[in-house]
């Protein structure tokens, strides 16, 4: 008996929620990257290092007088040398040191989305919050991530396109198994 296909999309209200695989610094068509930034907004490691780099020295130079940021609590820049007009840069927690880890990250994507909103964005990407250096466990992760999202699609005005890029192969399947649970199992209901 086949398997239903994994769903990597879905629709909630107006709001088209996509998993790829890919590189966050690649993504030309949204409006926005988020930045799993460090709290003082400076070069770092994984997502942080690979968005500063790509932007430029300017991205540092604006957002570290921004800083530091909470744990949840998100900024937003200007592109620089990206692609993409904005970087919203967001702070999750480290996982079982900033508590409560599950309701920080989820303040960490509408907190996003609340500076999407009032920059009127109608498209963002986000990475795996957390997931690297943090080391918030992927499968949780996606839960909070894309049940927050449903959460709040139907409250947006503006936001149309929220796009989870995944480094590997697994974190894909990962988020794209929560997104099944999300939508109460029923890969049917998956947008093509």
């Amino acid at each position: 008996m086949a398997q239903s296909p994994t769903p990597t999309s879905r629709t909630f209200g107006r709001v088209h929620v996509e998993l790829v695989q890919g590189d966050i610094v690649r993504q030309p068509d949204v409006d926005a990257v988020v930045n799993a930034a460090n709290a003082q907004l400076r070069i770092g490691g994984g997502v942080a290092g690979a968005i500063h780099r790509a932007a430029g020295s300017g991205l540092e130079a604006e957002a570290v007088p921004l800083g530091p940021i909470r744990p949840g609590q998100a900024v937003v820049t200007g592109g620089h040398g990206l692609a993409n007009r904005y970087v919203i840069h967001v702070l999750g927690p480290v996982y079982g040191l900033d508590t409560p880890s599950d309701e920080l990250l989820a303040e960490g994507y509408r907190n996003a989305l609340r500076l999407a909103e009032k920059k009127e964005m109608s498209s963002l990407a986000f990475p795996a919050i957390s997931t690297g250096a943090f080391g918030y466990p992927v499968e949780d992760a996606a839960h909070v991530a894309l049940g927050t999202i449903a959460d709040v699609a139907l409250n947006l005005q503006h936001v149309r396109l929220v796009r989870f890029v995944l480094f590997t192969a697994r974190d894909l399947a990962v988020h794209q198994d929560a997104l099944a649970q999300v939508t109460g199992g029923d890969p049917g209901e998956a947008a093509p």
